[in-house]
C-alpha cells in the first residue's frame, strides 16, 4: 500500500528534474536506473517531457525495452515523435514487440510510410506482426483502428478442463483480462463466459452449456465516438469488436475510450473558443495564428456589422445618448445567453440528452429565456428610471432587454441542432459563431425597439 500511495501523490519538483539530470550528467547509469525503476512508467514518461531532448534520449537508450515501450504510450506527441526520429528501426522494432496490438500500431501510424514498412519487417513475431499490419488497414476514427487483437476466447464446443487449460495459454499474451468471449466454430462471437460459472460447471461440462449468450459488441466501421457512447452508457471496461460476419475480431478497452473522450473534449474546447485546429500551446506561431484567425476575422466582420448599424441610428444617439451606454450591456446579454443555451443543446447532443424535436426545444428555451429576461429587465427598468428619471427610456431598455434574450436564446438553440442535424460538429455553435450573431441581432433589436418606443 505505501507505494500504491508514493505512484499518487507523485509530482514533479525542480528538485526531482535536477537529480536525474546530475544522474544522466555524471553518466552513473547503474544509479540512473535503480532511482528511475522506482516510478511507474507513466511517471517517467512525465519526468521526460520535463527534461533536455538530449537528456530524454539518453533515459530511453538505458531503459530496456519492456519499460521504455510503455513510456512512449505516455509521451507528449512531439515528445515521442523526435524520439522514434533518433531510434533505428530495428530499435524501435524492438519496442513495437513489447507493445499491445492496438498500442503498437498507434506508433507505427505516427511514422513515415517508408519507416513503417521497413520496420514492420523487422519484427520477429509473425503473428504481432500480422495483427499490426491488420491494425493499420482500418480508417482512423473507426472501432478497427482503436482495438487491440489481445483477449481471451473460447470455443462453445469445448470442455470446460479444456476450456481453462486454452485461457491459461492466451492469457500469457493479455495484460488485463476483461472478459471472456465465446465463438462457434466458424469464429463467430455468440456470447460471453462468467468466471463464476466456470468454476460452478463440471470439468467435463461444455462451454455451450455455461456461457451466457448476451454480450455487446460494436462492429468493426464503426465511429470510435459511437463506441465511447456504448461503452459509457453501459458502463464496460471493454468491449468486443465483430465483422459485419459477426466474426470477432478483437476488443477495444476503456483506456483506450478515455483518450478518445479526452481528445473530443479538447477539439470541441479549442471549438468553441474559436480555433479551428488541433494545435497545443507550444506549436509555432504561424500555426497557432492559423488555427485563431479565422474566426477572429468573423469577430472582426461582426463588429463592423454592429457599428454599421449603429450608424444607421446616429440621429438617434444624438437626443438619447442614454440609449448608446447600455449598447454593451445589451450585446453582453445576447452573446452570454446565446453561449448558455448552445453549451447546454451541445453538451445534451454529446451525450445523447436531448429528445424530442426541435420545436419543442424551441419552445421550452423561449419560455426559460422569456422567464429570465423579465426578471433581468425587472430591474434594470428600475434603475434606468432611478438613473434618469425617464419612464420612458427605461421601458425601451428594458423590453429590449427581455426580446434580445429571448431571441439570442432561440438562436443558441436552434444553430447546434441544426447543425448536428447537418453531420457539422456543433461545438461550433458555442464559440464567436453565436457570440457575433447574437451581438449583431441584439443591437439591431435594440435600436429597432427604442425607435419604436420613443417615436424617433
Amino acid at each position: 500500500m505505501e507505494e500504491l500511495n508514493e505512484n499518487i501523490q507523485f509530482q514533479i519538483s525542480d528538485e526531482l528534474i535536477k537529480k536525474v539530470e546530475h544522474l544522466i550528467d555524471s553518466r552513473e547509469d547503474k544509479t540512473t536506473l535503480e532511482f528511475l525503476n522506482e516510478f511507474h512508467y507513466a511517471d517517467i514518461a512525465e519526468i521526460l517531457d520535463e527534461l533536455s531532448f538530449n537528456h530524454a534520449i539518453y533515459v530511453i537508450k538505458l531503459l530496456d525495452s519492456e519499460t521504455t515501450s510503455d513510456i512512449l504510450t505516455e509521451l507528449d506527441e512531439d515528445l515521442r515523435e523526435k524520439i522514434l526520429k533518433n531510434l533505428s528501426d530495428k530499435e524501435i522494432a524492438e519496442e513495437i514487440e513489447e507493445l499491445d496490438t492496438d498500442d503498437a500500431a498507434d506508433i507505427i501510424a505516427e511514422l513515415p510510410e517508408e519507416r513503417q514498412e521497413e520496420i514492420i519487417e523487422l519484427i520477429e513475431d509473425e503473428e504481432h506482426k500480422a495483427e499490426i499490419t491488420e491494425l493499420l488497414a482500418y480508417d482512423n476514427n473507426t472501432a478497427g483502428s482503436l482495438m487491440a487483437k489481445e483477449l481471451v476466447k473460447v470455443n462453445e464446443n469445448w470442455t470446460v478442463t479444456q476450456c481453462v487449460r486454452e485461457m491459461r495459454a492466451q492469457a500469457e499474451n493479455v495484460t488485463r483480462v476483461h472478459s471472456i468471449y465465446v465463438i462457434d466454430a466458424a469464429g463467430k462471437l455468440i456470447g460471453r463466459l462468467s468466471l463464476k460459472d466456470l468454476l460452478m460447471a463440471s470439468p467435463k461440462a461444455h462451454i455451450s452449456t455455461v456461457y451466457i449468450p448476451k454480450v455487446d459488441y460494436v462492429d468493426v466501421n464503426e465511429g470510435v465516438e459511437d463506441v465511447a457512447k456504448v461503452m459509457q452508457k453501459y458502463d464496460l471496461e471493454a468491449i468486443p469488436v465483430v465483422d459485419k460476419n459477426q466474426t470477432l475480431l478483437g476488443r477495444i478497452t476503456i483506456d483506450d475510450i478515455v483518450d478518445v473522450i479526452k481528445e473530443e473534449a479538447e477539439k470541441d474546447y479549442q471549438l468553441a473558443a474559436g480555433i479551428t485546429q488541433d494545435v497545443e500551446a507550444d506549436d509555432s506561431i504561424i500555426e497557432l495564428t492559423r488555427a485563431r484567425l479565422p474566426w477572429l476575422f468573423l469577430g472582426l466582420i461582426g463588429g463592423v456589422g454592429a457599428a454599421l448599424i449603429m450608424g444607421d441610428f446616429e440621429h438617434m444617439l444624438k437626443d438619447h445618448a442614454v440609449l448608446f451606454f447600455f449598447t454593451p450591456l445589451i450585446a453582453a446579454m445576447a452573446g452570454n445567453v446565446g453561449v448558455q443555451s448552445s453549451a447546454i443543446i451541445v453538451q445534451g447532443l454529446a451525450n445523447d440528452d436531448v429528445k424530442g424535436s426541435i420545436n419543442n426545444r424551441l419552445i421550452k428555451e423561449m419560455f426559460l429565456a422569456a422567464l429570465n429576461g423579465v426578471i433581468l429587465a425587472a430591474f434594470l427598468f428600475l434603475f434606468v428610471w432611478i438613473y434618469k428619471n425617464d419612464v420612458y427610456t427605461a421601458l425601451a431598455i428594458s423590453i429590449s432587454l427581455v426580446v434580445v434574450i429571448i431571441v439570442a436564446g432561440l438562436i443558441g438553440t436552434f444553430v447546434p441542432l441544426f447543425l448536428d442535424k447537418r453531420g457539422i460538429d456543433p461545438a461550433i455553435a458555442t464559440g464567436p459563431f453565436i457570440t457575433t450573431s447574437n451581438d449583431i441581432f441584439g443591437i439591431l433589436i435594440y435600436f429597432w425597439i427604442a425607435k419604436m418606443i420613443l417615436g424617433i
